[in-house]
Protein backbone atom coordinates (compact mmCIF):
# COMPACT_ATOMS: atom_id res chain seq x y z
CA UNK A 1 0.00 0.00 0.00
CA UNK A 2 1.39 3.44 -0.62
CA UNK A 3 2.12 5.78 1.82
CA UNK A 4 2.54 9.44 0.03
CA UNK A 5 -0.53 11.51 -0.23
CA UNK A 6 -0.90 11.81 -3.37
CA UNK A 7 -0.22 7.82 -4.07
CA UNK A 8 -3.18 7.26 -1.72
CA UNK A 9 -5.78 9.44 -3.67
CA UNK A 10 -4.70 7.83 -6.92
CA UNK A 11 -5.30 4.72 -5.43
CA UNK A 12 -8.89 5.66 -4.29
CA UNK A 13 -9.52 7.00 -7.64
CA UNK A 14 -8.70 3.88 -9.29
CA UNK A 15 -10.80 1.80 -7.08
CA UNK A 16 -13.70 4.21 -8.14
CA UNK A 17 -13.01 3.43 -11.50
CA UNK A 18 -13.07 0.30 -11.41
CA UNK A 19 -16.52 -0.16 -9.85
CA UNK A 20 -17.61 1.76 -12.36
CA UNK A 21 -16.30 -0.27 -15.55
CA UNK A 22 -16.61 -3.39 -13.56
CA UNK A 23 -20.58 -2.39 -13.97
CA UNK A 24 -20.44 -0.98 -17.33
CA UNK A 25 -18.63 -4.20 -18.65
CA UNK A 26 -21.33 -6.50 -16.69
CA UNK A 27 -23.84 -4.29 -18.72
CA UNK A 28 -22.37 -4.73 -22.01
CA UNK A 29 -22.59 -8.73 -21.38
CA UNK A 30 -25.88 -9.07 -20.34
CA UNK A 31 -27.16 -6.97 -23.42
CA UNK A 32 -24.95 -9.36 -26.07
CA UNK A 33 -26.19 -11.59 -24.48
CA UNK A 34 -29.78 -10.64 -24.65
CA UNK A 35 -29.47 -10.08 -28.67
CA UNK A 36 -28.07 -13.83 -28.88
CA UNK A 37 -30.32 -15.25 -27.11
CA UNK A 38 -32.99 -13.62 -29.38
CA UNK A 39 -31.34 -14.72 -32.57
CA UNK A 40 -31.30 -18.26 -31.12
CA UNK A 41 -34.85 -17.93 -30.73
CA UNK A 42 -35.40 -16.79 -34.30
CA UNK A 43 -37.51 -13.94 -33.08
CA UNK A 44 -36.80 -11.33 -35.34
CA UNK A 45 -38.41 -7.98 -33.36
CA UNK A 46 -36.70 -8.88 -30.12
CA UNK A 47 -33.35 -9.45 -32.12
CA UNK A 48 -33.38 -5.62 -33.33
CA UNK A 49 -35.09 -4.26 -30.25
CA UNK A 50 -31.94 -5.61 -28.11
CA UNK A 51 -29.21 -4.92 -31.02
CA UNK A 52 -30.31 -1.19 -30.39
CA UNK A 53 -29.99 -0.94 -26.67
CA UNK A 54 -26.30 -3.58 -27.05
CA UNK A 55 -25.43 -0.75 -30.20
CA UNK A 56 -26.28 2.35 -27.36
CA UNK A 57 -24.72 0.54 -24.90
CA UNK A 58 -21.36 -0.53 -26.97
CA UNK A 59 -20.93 2.83 -27.88
CA UNK A 60 -21.03 5.11 -24.76
CA UNK A 61 -18.72 2.27 -23.36
CA UNK A 62 -16.29 3.29 -26.12
CA UNK A 63 -16.47 7.45 -25.62
CA UNK A 64 -15.94 6.44 -22.00
CA UNK A 65 -12.95 4.49 -23.01
CA UNK A 66 -14.07 1.57 -21.03
CA UNK A 67 -13.46 -0.78 -23.95
CA UNK A 68 -11.76 -0.21 -27.18
CA UNK A 69 -13.55 1.73 -29.74
CA UNK A 70 -12.84 -1.07 -32.93
CA UNK A 71 -13.49 -3.55 -30.08
CA UNK A 72 -17.15 -1.88 -30.21
CA UNK A 73 -17.73 -1.45 -33.27
CA UNK A 74 -16.28 -5.17 -34.06
CA UNK A 75 -19.05 -6.41 -31.74
CA UNK A 76 -21.83 -4.38 -33.31
CA UNK A 77 -20.95 -5.46 -36.62
CA UNK A 78 -21.07 -9.07 -36.00
CA UNK A 79 -24.22 -8.85 -34.09
CA UNK A 80 -26.16 -6.70 -36.48
CA UNK A 81 -24.56 -9.63 -39.29
CA UNK A 82 -26.17 -12.42 -36.73
CA UNK A 83 -29.70 -10.30 -36.94
CA UNK A 84 -30.03 -9.81 -40.39
CA UNK A 85 -29.30 -13.66 -40.84
CA UNK A 86 -32.28 -14.42 -38.99
CA UNK A 87 -34.17 -11.79 -40.70
CA UNK A 88 -33.54 -12.92 -44.22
Amino acid sequence: MANHKSALKRHRQSLKRRARNRISKTRIKNTVKAVREAIEANDVAQAQEALKAATSILDKAARKKIIHQRQAQRRVARLQTAVNKISA
